[in-house]
């Protein structure tokens, strides 16, 4: 049985932030739900939404091969680049960054580093997070941060991440895409995310058991009944409301709350799949997070806990929701643990 760790820390730092086919197998249920009574009509169930972790586990996400669409100026010890891959036919761009010495005998270990909100129209790929994909890069990881559909440059439309399945999408075939890359070793892929990027990152966590280690700053990673309810970030922290609103209202309207509805809820809600969880995972959320409750992480935590999977949290006093204050506390504590279950 796996250990689980739970760790309350202190900090201090400062810094800048936003703000492969799933593997074959027999699709896992939510956790169990009160059945019901003997004799009962047994109601028909809808369709699985496109957003439900039992449909997106059927589906394929065959990624491409990584096209360098520029040369970026270099870091420290490593190349930058502009890439591009494919995903559901569309071209999404990335932040490309490989070690440069000799290719270890595996290939490099990958960090796939999943961005959190920032307004679709405003993102640049260069652009936001420097310092944090700097840091994993110089300890010799190739690192990959897709920008998503709608972003920048990329092709497609934007869309919301808790009510439409298209920037998991996007993240998955990355995976695939990375798998395939010929400096990167396809048995060591790890996953970073921060804010709406850890939302990304726990629902990849639950449909591909590829991914090694995952870190989750500030994630917005809690059910669905505690997003419609205990959710209020601040205006302007993240998507106007007629996006952040609009699926809320249109599943609230076909498949009603989540009190009258909790299987539903349940299907489209990865914390409702935490037992196939495989991962370790860490936690960083700082106490003064305006944006995402530090409850979020918290309750996670005390699930992962529960279920007897490894987690590491780390909370952060007085620090914001890009742990600005600790940022490189954090950041050496995300670099250790991927050096623990990644790099090997």
């Amino acid at each position: 049985m796996q250990r689980a760790t739970i760790a309350v820390t202190l900090a201090a730092a400062s810094l800048i932030g936003c703000s492969g086919a799933p593997p074959a197998r027999a699709a896992a249920s939510p956790h169990p739900m009160a059945s019901p009574q003997s004799g009962a009509p047994t109601p028909t169930p809808l369709p699985l939404v496109p957003l439900a972790i039992d449909y997106m586990r059927q589906q394929e996400y065959p990624g491409s091969d990584l096209v360098i669409e520029q040369r970026l100026a270099a870091g420290g010890n490593y190349q930058r680049y502009i890439a591009s891959y494919r995903s559901d036919g569309l071209k999404i761009n990335g932040l490309l960054t490989v070690p440069n010495g000799p290719k270890p005998a595996t290939g490099w270990p990958v960090i796939i580093f999943n961005h959190g909100y920032i307004p679709p129209a405003q993102y640049r790929t260069t652009e936001r997070y420097v310092a944090y994909v700097d840091a994993f890069a110089r300890r010799g990881y190739i690192v990959f941060k897709s920008d998503y559909r709608g972003h920048g440059s990329s092709e497609g439309q934007p869309a919301s991440a808790y009510g439409s399945p298209d920037y998991t999408i996007d993240v998955l075939n990355a995976v695939a895409t990375l798998k395939r890359y010929p400096d990167a070793d396809p048995n060591r892929i790890g996953m970073w995310g921060h804010s709406m990027g850890g939302n990304l990152t726990l629902r990849v966590l639950v449909i591909d058991h590829d991914i090694k280690a995952a870190v989750i700053w500030a994630g917005v990673v809690a059910s669905y009944q505690d997003l419609l309810e205990k959710w209020h970030p601040p205006a302007g922290s993240g998507p106007p409301p007629s996006i952040r609103n609009g699926w809320r209202q249109a599943f609230i309207a076909r498949f009603g709350t989540p009190e009258e509805n909790p299987t539903f809820w349940n299907s489209i809600s990865p914390t409702a799949y935490l037992d196939d969880v495989t991962a370790p995972i860490q936690l960083d959320h700082g106490t003064a997070d305006e944006e995402v409750p530090l409850a979020f992480s918290q309750t996670l935590a005390q699930q992962l806990q529960a279920d007897s999977k490894t987690v590491e949290f780390y909370t952060y006093p007085g620090d914001n929701h890009n742990i600005s204050n600790s940022f490189w506390l954090a950041m050496q504590r995300s670099v250790a643990f991927f050096d623990r279950y990644l790099r090997g």
